[in-house]
């Protein structure tokens, strides 16, 4: 099973950027997208002409912003859309497929912002997503997805040292908060199958980042650590184009 998670940074900008043949290069069970910028009759008409997959999506109520979709080609048992707090739940920023065993979550994390101006507001949403998350998992095994927005460990970082505490994405608040799900018992699946492999999933537009590869490793599949056993592969895709983002995703034996 082969499960690919991909901020697109807008389904419509991406969408003239070989899109429909990077989904068939792909070739994956479940393909989970972040920041898809548009309402449903949008990502509609952008997945137009992509067959064998059920769609799914949590738009925003703002237009033009954040917003997460599942494509799935198992029908899921349910879709859950957002945490069910009203504080958090207006951006579209979280979508889950239940399976007979386990929970698929995609999930567009809040960016910090510019100066640090929504830190607060972060280290409130990592507290109560990750309540979210351990509500799951103590139902079935959970496969979270997604645009986390922090950098963990220096390793997933080009420049730590000019960006810890300065930049969103790398602040100490941040990474505690990411820690807090590693201590709950989630897995990052790529780190823990490439301990020491330096592999970024964003660059920065500016200055020629992604050429030079000078960037962050923000987008992670964490599993439940009765799942983290059946992965056998956990990848990074720079190589992929279209996005500032590149896909990330494993392939698991359930």
């Amino acid at each position: 099973m082969k499960i690919i998670s991909w901020n697109v940074n807008g389904i419509r900008a991406v969408q003239n950027k070989g899109f429909t043949e990077t989904l068939a290069h792909l070739d994956a069970d479940y393909i989970l997208l972040q920041e898809t910028k548009a309402q449903a009759e949008q990502i509609d008409k952008a997945l137009e002409g992509i067959d064998h997959y059920h769609i799914y999506n949590n738009c925003a109520e703002r237009k033009g912003y954040s917003g997460v979709t599942i494509m799935s080609r198992h029908e899921p048992i349910k879709i859950i859309y957002d945490i069910g707090l009203p504080e958090h739940d207006q951006e579209g920023r979280v979508i889950v497929a239940e399976f007979e065993q386990f929970y698929l979550l995609d999930v567009y994390v809040p960016n910090s912002g510019e100066a640090l101006a929504r830190l607060d507001y972060r280290k409130t949403w990592d507290t109560e997503f990750l309540a979210y998350c351990q509500q799951l998992q103590s139902k079935k095994p959970l496969i979270a997805c997604g645009d986390f927005n922090v950098a963990h460990q220096e390793i997933d970082i080009a420049r730590p040292k000019p960006n810890y505490n300065k930049s969103a994405g790398y602040t100490q608040v941040e990474i505690d908060g990411f820690s807090r799900f590693l201590d709950a018992g989630f897995v990052d699946t790529f780190r823990f199958l490439h301990p020491e492999t330096i592999a970024y999933s964003w660059w920065s537009y500016r200055a020629g980042a992604r050429a030079k590869n000078i960037g962050w490793r923000i987008d992670y599949v964490l599993a439940s650590k009765e799942m983290a056993g059946k992965v056998k592969q956990a990848f990074i895709l720079p190589e992929i184009a279209g996005s500032d983002h590149c896909p990330v995703g494993i392939e698991i034996d359930l």
